[in-house]
């Protein structure tokens, strides 16, 4: 499995994609013609020479190299809100009135992370979820492929790195945080109002929601409960984030409550423990790769033609200070004997440090 930048010719499979995660999934909505310009907006950015984030949005594919089969998507956007408004909800606490029979938090609507670098769009779909799937690490590496990007384009990106994570729903895409705000915000259905976010009709949404602070006391009692909640399927790619150095501080999505986590971007646990390197390209049968090998992460340093994978097909050698590749492997990842590459061992990447870093099994299964 391989990683690259999206084409003009994923359109059909990113449609596909865009229908199987249905409301909810904002960044990528089930139509045409805004996933072609998605597509067109990734494909500039790539091929764009910036020396400060500003608009660009990276969109990735993952591909099964071995079927052609596009197995999920990720993406950053480098400067959040530079196109239109990106609001939360900041969650705070207030002292009873003596209008109030009780003590209640209170969401007001700001834009706390206009600016901020997104990571966003990650999907992996339900044919290669689960630990025990062939194509292990697919998860993995969809969440973590966008940090050692940034790690080695720094410039591109900026200096606070936050994730929207998807809040709670049920099996038929129904909010109840929204089922309860609606009264608020003219009683359009979830579907709607996330079909319309996700098309950037910013302007509509802000004529529907109140700008004066809203209490939690005035919603139900579901609705309070699933504030800076996750979808169970998301579950895990929150736990990944939390590991990288991210945490939630009171910020939650307009919609369905799901909270907005947040890192300094030096601080991620894997753009620290990335590193860059040299390759050599051996012959295939020249590495001798054995069962408890660990696993790496390896990408090329390109932008357009940005190539990684998750492989144990890779030595180092300290006495030459260079990675050594199977060719059949550098192929894949666009690289030759001298190329730069940058690579992370997967059982280092985690906030918690090198020295109690464990392997975990958990998959990044849906999407955020």
């Amino acid at each position: 499995m391989v990683i690259r930048p999206i084409q003009h010719q994923d359109l059909h499979v990113l449609r596909a994609i865009a229908r199987e995660s249905g409301p909810g999934f904002t960044s990528l909505v089930d139509d045409p013609h805004v996933l072609k310009r998605k597509i067109a907006h990734s494909v500039a950015s790539f091929d764009r020479a910036a020396a400060a984030p500003a608009g660009e949005h990276y969109l990735f594919i993952l591909e099964d190299d071995d079927t052609g089969q596009v197995m999920g998507t990720t993406g950053i956007e480098a400067s959040a809100g530079h196109e239109r408004p990106l609001f939360h909800f900041r969650c705070t606490a207030a002292q009873s009135r003596p209008d109030q029979t009780r003590a209640s938090d209170w969401l007001t609507r700001c834009n706390h992370y206009t600016g901020c670098s997104e990571i966003c769009s990650l999907y992996l779909r339900p044919a290669y979820r689960g630990a025990g799937h062939r194509k292990a690490h697919a998860g993995r590496l969809l969440s973590k492929v966008r940090f050692l990007f940034m790690a080695q384009h720094p410039l591109r990106f900026a200096q606070t790195v936050i994730a929207e994570m998807r809040g709670v729903s049920d099996a038929q895409g129904q909010s109840p945080f929204w089922d309860s705000l609606k009264s608020h915000a003219g009683n359009l259905d979830f579907a709607t109002v996330t079909q319309l976010a996700g098309m950037g009709n910013s302007a509509l949404l802000n004529t529907l929601l109140p700008e004066e602070p809203i209490a939690t006391a005035s919603l139900s009692e579901r609705a309070r409960e699933v504030i800076g909640q996750v979808h169970e399927q998301t579950r895990p790619a929150l736990k990944l984030l939390l590991e990288e150095g991210f945490r939630h501080t009171g910020f939650v999505d307009l919609f369905d409550a799901g909270p907005t986590v947040e890192a300094p971007r030096g601080d991620i646990a894997s753009v620290r423990q990335s590193a860059p390197c040299q390759v050599q390209v051996v012959d295939d049968n020249v590495l001798t790769i054995t069962r408890n090998q660990q696993a790496l992460l390896l990408a090329n340093t390109g932008i357009s033609d940005f190539r990684a994978t998750v492989t144990k097909a890779a030595t180092w050698l300290p006495h030459r200070q260079v990675l050594a590749i199977p060719r059949s492997l550098a192929a894949r990842l666009k690289l030759e004997t001298g190329s730069p590459a940058r690579f992370l061992p997967l059982a280092q990447a985690t906030g918690r440090g090198i020295a109690d870093a464990g392997p975990t099994t958990t998959e990044a299964r849906y999407a955020y």
